[in-house]
């Protein structure tokens, strides 16, 4: 047999699934108490085998000592990061396949005083020997000996722990099937709460020091939980199939949440809240919870075949969770919710050079990091809302029961469930899924008015005649009801508001018509152009569009207008800096407060940034004192704090550090060391003793190193900072990713930008081994990080220069992601002119 390639080729996927059946995982290891020592341990593989061998097991490291087949020691080889063997020996049912062997340490997470096993998506075989395949879904076993004070979590129930040696032995129940991206195991120094809901146990692993936030944050989240839980239940009609619901909240962990069936992950701060946070942040949690939860069915119950549909099951955890928060959020606009939530996000990867389809190719797992981003996240909801509208609720209800039904602790494919539906629906749901599904981009909508007549030009900007079935809700907007006069007042007085008029294609616009909403509702998903006079008459009306969805909308048109240059930089920023203060909707005053500190950032150069910094510190101070209530209130202070650039500004921000003056607004010990990470990268005199200050001050020891990981890049010292991204070159200094990339955005912040754009090319070359080697979010948030700070034409420049030399076999899909972060920059650099 040749030797299969590096990673899991599809291949070699395929003749295993032929071959290989009924497998099942016995996992015993030990857990030293040096962390610089490996795991050690043994792996016992059971399966029954169509056909003759050899066995080809994925396993990086090379570290197996014996293998042995059906109890007789074999010989084996250690090739691309595969063990083979030659399989003599095989029966038909009832193998076991034993591996002695010492753990890598690349996908186990090792802290001081804790790890956890995180392998999506084919990390598993860099710790330990498996199949690393998604339809191989197997039942686990798992015996764990960890350091005496230590406590473990895993998939299964512990069904024994007792002393052994100087340690604890764990060994927990046998799974459920499950795929190997979805075993885990989390150990080390946690405190553990269980709570009962509506019948369920359910325990929560956490390691915050602060007793009050842990009571304060803990019944929400298990409320959040349970409510998940049931709603679920409800949909499916299927009851959660994975016996115990437990979850761990992880200091600084690298995702939100990963969806461990019994034993789900969350980075902490996304769960433990402070006081007084947004209302985004705790619909952010609630999200969170919910699409973790939706993932016991969509992910975890009814698997991919292959990583090529992992969006299937991330689009129907976000689809499931925008309906789940609703009853918990009654006040909420849960439309403008959805739009807010998923359109600006996908229109920033459709609006590149670098966008991707919604399902993709994929010929090795070793690749399959890079299908993970926006449009699975975010443009995927969107597109299955459409397929819904087409299918009906009903049917699309009961064709996703059917789905639960006919693959449960199966696999399945994106063509499996659209024959489903296909079968519920007069509609051609194969041709309608070739445009939204297989097909990289969006539509391009060009309207007109001519002869008072609206046009409308949809054209497919690459060339492809593709057509993306789907209704336009266009809208013509001027003033209600005889108040004409109000068609060229630009501050009309409170209480005047606009009617909006839908219009279809050939329609009739009238010439008192001010602008033209072209998505109306958010129910066309396009890159849409509107008019000029129509779309300055947008600008200036839309904080007057009555209805909440459609201003939300509105001003998402405008910020992709501003993009495209159709809209002056100086009259959105008037306009947002107008809703900022006078916007009574939290969820678009956020957004829009969102898009002005972007524009501030970006498209202004550093010189005008500073002619208009003392307004914006006005406007959020202002707000801070005529807010409603402390949520906002704080809102205002982190807006503030994010702008904040005026002489006298950061002395301000100084004394509210230092507690010298009042903020107004309760701070976290997270809060008070984020202010001093601010006074450190504007430069001011003393910013190393404050940052040595606020070092000592910070008690809880997970926040504390987080902390110490900043100073270096944050350091007032050029060449210190230059020192910490050149170790950035070795992997164990990119081992906790959420640091690096906190460090890393510093590194380029706006007001380092300049002493940072050497930096720029030499991260891009980092760029490949991060996605050999890193977890699947980050290499583009590595980009990010890099090019969000810069907005001048050399920055754009370089990155230019980096993608004209790259080799025919540079990766395909990472340049896409290269693409993709540095339309931004750009965009950046035209607007500014920088």
């Amino acid at each position: 047999m040749p030797v299969p390639d590096r990673g899991v080729p599809l291949s070699l996927a395929e003749d295993r699934k032929a071959a290989i059946h009924e497998v099942t995982y016995d996992l015993q290891l030990v857990v030293p108490e040096d962390r610089n020592e490996p795991l050690t341990g043994t792996m016992a593989i059971g399966f029954d085998h169509r056909g003759s061998g050899p066995i080809v097991i994925d396993f990086v490291p090379d570290t197996a000592t014996r293998v042995a087949l059906n109890g007789e020691t074999v010989a084996f080889r250690h090739e691309n990061e595969h063990l083979i063997t030659a399989g003599r020996g095989l029966v038909e049912t009832g193998n076991v396949l034993s591996v002695d062997f010492s753990a890598g340490d690349a996908s186990l997470n090792r802290n001081p005083d804790y790890l956890y096993a995180l392998f999506v998506p084919d990390r598993a075989r860099q710790a330990i020997p498996v199949f690393d395949q998604p339809n191989l879904k197997a039942r686990w076993s798992l015996t764990l000996q960890v350091p005496a004070e230590w406590v473990v979590l895993s998939n299964g129930e512990a069904t024994r722990v007792e002393a052994s040696g100087a340690g604890t032995r764990y060994e927990f129940a046998q799974t459920e099937p499950i795929p190997t991206y979805l075993f885990t195991f989390v150990a080390g120094v946690f405190e553990s709460i269980r709570a009962e809901r509506g019948g369920r146990t359910m325990t929560m692993y956490h390691r915050e020091s602060d007793p009050g936030k842990v009571a304060r944050n803990a019944p929400e989240v298990f409320d959040l939980h349970a409510t998940a839980l049931g709603w679920l239940e409800d949909y499916t009609a299927h009851p959660y199939p994975f016996g115990k619901f437990d979850f761990v909240l992880i200091p600084s962990f690298q995702f939100g949440g990963m969806e461990h069936p019994g034993a789900i992950h969350y980075r902490a701060s996304s769960l433990m809240l402070d006081d007084e946070v947004p209302q985004s942040r705790l619909l952010g949690r609630a999200s969170l919870i919910a699409h973790e939860t939706a993932h016991m069915w969509f992910g975890d119950l009814v698997t991919m075949d292959w990583f090529n549909d992992v969006w299937t099951k991330e689009v129907f955890a976000n689809f499931m969770a925008a309906r789940i928060v609703e009853p918990s959020f009654p006040e909420v606009n849960h439309e403008l919710r959805f739009l807010n939530s998923h359109y600006p996000s996908a229109y920033a990867v459709d609006r590149t050079p670098g966008a991707n389809s919604i399902r993709q190719g994929l010929d090795n797992l070793n690749d399959a990091g890079s299908l993970y981003g926006a449009i699975i996240y975010q443009k995927a909801p969107i597109v299955m809302r459409k397929l819904e509208a087409l299918v009906g609720k009903d049917q699309f209800r009961e064709g996703m029961r059917e789905y639960i039904r006919r693959f449960a602790f199966d696999n399945a494919t994106w063509p499996d469930l659209i024959a489903i539906l296909d079968a519920r629906s007069e509609r051609d749901l194969v041709a309608w899924s070739r445009s939204w599904v297989e097909e990289a981009g969006m539509p391009d909508v060009r309207l007109s008015v001519a002869d008072g007549r609206l046009g409308m030009e949809e054209r497919d900007t690459r060339g492809r005649g593709l057509t993306w079935p789907q209704a336009h809700r266009i809208s013509y907007g001027g003033p209600s009801g005889d108040d004409a006069s109000l068609v060229h007042d630009t501050r009309p007085e409170e209480g005047h508001a606009l009617a909006l008029t839908d219009v279809e294609p050939g329609g009739a616009i009238p010439p008192e018509a001010r602008f033209i909403l072209p998505n109306r509702a958010g129910e066309g998903y396009a890159a849409y152009h509107v008019p000029e006079p129509h779309l300055h008459g947008l600008l200036e009306s839309v904080n007057r569009i009555p209805d909440p969805v459609d201003r939300g909308a509105a001003w998402i048109t405008l910020w992709e207008a501003l993009l495209n240059q159709e809209v002056e930089v100086a009259a959105f920023m008037q306009e947002a800096q107008f809703a900022v203060s006078t916007e009574s909707i939290e969820l678009i005053r956020d957004r829009v407060s969102g898009y002005l500190r972007s524009a501030y950032w970006r498209f202004l150069t550093p010189a005008d940034r500073l002619l208009r910094a003392a307004q914006l510190e006005s406007l959020y101070l202002a707000a801070m004192d005529g807010a409603a209530g402390a949520r906002e209130r704080y809102g205002f202070f982190k807006a503030w704090l994010d702008v904040v650039q005026t002489p006298e500004g950061v002395r301000q921000l100084e004394r509210f550090w230092s507690g010298r003056e009042d903020a107004g607004v309760n701070l976290s010990e997270w809060d008070e060391a984020e202010m001093a990470l601010e006074l450190a990268v504007r430069g001011v005199a003393n910013a190393d003793s404050i940052l040595a200050a606020q070092w000592d001050r910070i008690e809880d020891p997970d926040r504390h190193a987080r902390f110490e990981a900043l100073l270096d890049p944050l350091s007032s010292d050029a060449e210190r900072r230059n020192t910490w991204f050149q170790n950035l070159r070795d992997l164990e200094n990119r081992a906790q990713e959420s640091w690096v990339l906190e460090g890393v955005r510093y590194l380029n912040h706006p007001l380092r930008a300049q002493q940072a754009e050497p930096l720029i090319r030499p991260s891009l070359n980092l760029v490949l081994e991060i996605q050999e080697t890193g977890d699947i979010f980050f290499p583009k948030r590595w980009l990010d990080a890099v090019l969000g700070g810069h907005q001048t034409q050399s920055a754009a420049d370089a990155v230019e220069a980096f993608l004209g030399q790259l080799p025919p076999t540079y990766p395909d899909r990472l340049k896409g992601k290269i693409l993709q972060s540095a339309d931004g920059l750009t965009r950046a650099a035209r607007i500014s002119g920088s």
